[in-house]
């Protein structure tokens, strides 16, 4: 089946759908979706080509997540994982390069950027702050 009739199956329902109350646009728990948008340029599930950054298991940087097109009606064969955890600087630009290098959903390059430097920022140590009667003291 082409992708646009996929859409118009499941785009008001599926059980990825996240509706809430006073929100105009739902949102989609879907795997392969970067932005968790429920919209046709989005969805990881009906496209030949489709990209999606997850979080390691160990916490220590990202999977970056793809669909190759040849091997649509071969699920076990259709997602490739490639983990990055080479440092912020390096992975990102390696993702970059991966995605422009090979012509890959070149309009999902922001946004997995995107998300992919929400995954390594949420993986930094906290900050120790100080206690605000220590700061007032020196003053």
């Amino acid at each position: 089946m082409s992708s646009h009739l996929n859409w118009m199956i499941i785009r008001n329902n599926n059980a990825f759908l996240v509706k809430k109350r006073n929100i105009k646009k739902p949102f989609s728990k879907e795997p392969n979706n970067v932005t968790n948008l429920n919209a046709y340029r989005y969805n990881g599930l009906i496209h030949k080509k489709a990209l999606g950054v997850v979080e390691n298991p160990n916490r220590k940087g990202f999977t970056v997540v793809y669909k190759k097109a040849k091997a649509t009606n071969k699920p076990s064969k259709n997602l490739v994982r490639r983990q990055f955890k080479a440092g912020a600087r390096r992975s990102l630009h390696k993702v970059k390069r991966l995605i422009r290098a090979n012509n890959y959903r070149t309009d999902l390059a922001k946004a997995t950027l995107r998300r992919a430097s929400a995954i390594l920022r949420s993986q930094r140590p906290i900050k120790a702050k100080k206690p605000a009667a220590a700061a007032a003291k020196i003053d």
